[in-house]
Order: C-alpha cells, then structure tokens, then sequence
C-alpha cells in the first residue's frame, strides 16, 4: 500500500480552508487505497486554548498532532516561532517514520515547503507542493518588511528552492502561477488547479436551523450583510465597515462578521463605539457551518488589490454554492472578479469607494424574488465551472502521477 505523508500545520476539526482542502485530497486518497498519514498541530491555528486529539484516525487518514506548535497570532514573532517548532517537529517525525511514495506540503506554515523539500531529499520521495498563498510576497504588499531585507531575500531564496526540488507545484490561478514563474519557471510540473467549495456537509442547513441563528443573534427580519471567514489584513474590511457606518441609521441592515484574525480588531472597535448595526462571531464549528451561511441575504468578500497573485479567494467557491448574491471588495483584473464578471452574479466595488458600497447593498435589499432568483441560477453555473470531484480527482491525480505509482 502506497503511502502519502501531508505536512500542514491546519488540519480539521481546525476550521482553516487550507486544512479543510487538505483533508478532501488526504480522505480521496485513502479511498483509493492509499495510507494516508497527516502531520499536523495538536492546538487551533486561530485560537490555540482550542485542543485536538494527539492521535486519531479520522475517515480513514492517520492523524498525528503535535504540541508547541500554534501560539496564537498576536504578532509575526509569535507566529514564526510557532511554525519553526511544527515544521521541526513533523519533519522529524516523518524523517524517522516509514519512508513515503509521496509528500504533500501546502503553504501552512509558509516555509513548510522548504523543510518539505529537504525532507524530500533525504528520504528520496517525491514532494508536491500546493501553494495557496505565497511568501514573503504577502509580508511585502502588507508593508510588513521591505523586499530588500535580509528576511524577504531568504524566504525567496527558500521558495526557489522548493520549485527546484519539487516534482510537481500545484497553485490555484493564472495570477498566481505568473507570480511563481518570474521567482523560477518549472514548465510543465506546474499545474493551475482551482480549489473547491467545502463539502457539501458544511453549506447545508433547515429553514428552522436558520431562522433559529437569526433569532439567535437578533437578525429576525434584517437584511443581513455577511463577511464569514478569516479576517486577515490581506482581505481589507474598512469599506464594508464604512458603509455599515453610513447605514446604521436604516433599520433593514445587519452586518454580521464570523470568524476570526488580525482584520478583526477593526469590528470590535467599530462595536466599542456603540455601532448598532454589526454582530462580531467567532468560527462557527464546521458541523453548523451552512446555519450561519445560509442566514445571509448578501456575502461578502474582500481581496487587497495588491494581493492578486499573492492569495487566491478561496471562499469564492463556497459561496457561488450557497447561492447568495456576492460584494467584492477588490480589483476585477484577479480571479475572483473574472469570476462574478462572467455573470450577474453581484457587485464589484473598488476598495475606499463607499458609496458605491452603500448603492449595492441598497440595490441588493431592493431585489425582488425573481431577481434573486436569477441571481441564484447565475451563480450555479459559475459554480459548475468548479466542480468540486472534477477539481479533487486533478489534485490526486497530480499526487499518484509524481509517485510513479498506480492509483
């Protein structure tokens, strides 16, 4: 029995996309026959009081988890020391563990590519390294290091690296991959996979279940606006938080921020001034994931315009499977506004533009049910484009074809 070794600091339960994406190829893979064995964190990536199992088997993939290895995101020291302990540690292990046919590591943590690629060579099995999101270009756009420092040419010089040892690079959009080519051009090992919404366990909810989060939270009857997920400074939240600002005053409206991140901040200040209109969540356990999703009548997403290329808007896919119209915040030159722009399927608003903000979530609040009906059918065959088997069987098929081995 072939075996697939997954390095990644975020597995599920831990609500992260990157790990939930992992855990479909890692459960697709033993399906077909393989041993699956993931390394990852014993703590939650977002809160680390949260605690898993040290050892499970979970659907059929060997889980292992190991302390010291998420201290929360207070600052970018706190989270470098956190993945320099895991990549050490689940190195080890693996290093020490039976040999793989194969090594999956993703961009969690984001040099764990590079210890990957080590790892690699030394047990003489093939990496295949799925970024998500790159560094330290993300650390540059955000103005957190100048790209002439120390840390930004090592980092680089870590990520050239990966691209030369890896078998096979899998990244998540043209953009992206365009990024990845000027750093080092790998041909044809490169492959452009798009991800996939959540399984279909996680978009499900009953009319009661939602209007039971509704009650639950105040929203009975509210026009709610929704951003749901990380609220990581690189998705810019200051102009949906604006036009929260500016319709306060207008009983329809709900914002309704879920999740968790350094974004974050901004919404509990925004609730310490008084603001009436917004309801700040934490991560909604994966289980009642599609209560809270389906309880929106507008999601939203938000993509720094210098982040095209830099991190892909995974959640896009989930959403275009709920069916809810979608505000973008973000540049249509990128992947998610090529998307919505094949359809009508929402709004594009530039980032500082409140107001144009303010006129979609009226128009959006204005629609009548065959609109949103339209809206709905739209965003299905967007959605079709992506479809979520075909996009796995890709990834898996990448993995099985860089092991030599048969599927």
């Amino acid at each position: 029995m072939p075996l697939l070794t997954v390095i990644s600091q975020v597995y599920p339960p831990d609500p992260a996309a990157v790990g939930q994406h992992l855990a479909d190829v890692a459960e697709a893979m033993a399906g077909e026959g393989w041993h699956v064995r993931v390394l990852t964190s014993a703590r939650g990536y977002d809160d680390p009081s949260v605690r898993y199992p040290r050892r499970e088997r979970r659907r059929g993939v060997d889980v292992r988890r190991f302390g010291l290895s998420s201290f929360g995101k207070r600052s970018i020291a706190v989270r470098l020391l956190a993945q320099t302990l895991f990549v050490i540690q689940a190195c080890t292990a693996a290093l020490f563990g039976p040999k793989p046919d194969a090594i999956l590591a993703s961009t969690s943590p984001p040099f764990g590519g590079f210890f990957a690629a080590l790892l690699s060579r030394a047990r003489a099995a093939p990496l295949v390294w799925w970024v998500m999101d790159l560094n330290p270009d993300q650390l540059i756009a955000a103005g957190k290091i100048r790209p002439t420092s120390v840390f930004a040419r090592l980092f680089g010089a870590m990520n050239v690296f990966t691209l030369a040892r890896a078998a096979r690079v899998v990244t998540l959009d043209t953009f992206m991959a365009d990024r990845l080519r000027s750093k080092r051009d790998i041909g044809e090992r490169m492959s452009v996979i798009p991800p996939w919404s959540p399984g279909e366990q996680c978009l499900v909810a009953s009319a009661s279940d939602t209007a039971a989060f509704r009650a639950r939270h105040g929203l009975t009857g509210k026009f709610v606006v929704m951003y749901s997920g990380n609220h990581a400074l690189q998705h810019p939240l200051d102009t949906l938080l604006a036009a929260a600002r500016e319709l306060e005053r207008d009983p329809r409206f709900a914002f309704v921020f879920v999740g968790g991140g350094g974004g974050k901040a901004a919404v509990e200040q925004r609730l310490l001034k008084g603001a009436s209109n917004i309801v700040s969540l934490p991560y909604q356990p994966l289980e009642r994931l599609g209560e809270s999703l389906h309880a929106a009548d507008v999601h939203v997403m938000s993509m720094g315009s210098d982040m095209v290329g830099i991190v892909h808007p995974c959640k896009i896919y989930g959403l275009l499977a709920l069916g809810k119209p979608i505000l973008m915040f973000g540049s249509r030159h990128s992947a998610a506004g090529m998307i919505l722009d094949a359809g009508d399927t929402g709004w594009i608003v530039p980032h500082g533009d409140t107001q144009a903000a303010v006129g979609a979530l009226t128009h959006a609040a204005s629609l009548q049910p065959d609109e949103r009906t339209a809206i709905a059918r739209q965003l299905r065959l967007q959605e079709d484009r992506f479809a979520r088997n075909r996009l796995l069987a890709s990834v898996c098929d990448v993995l099985v074809s860089a092991s030599g081995t048969s599927s």
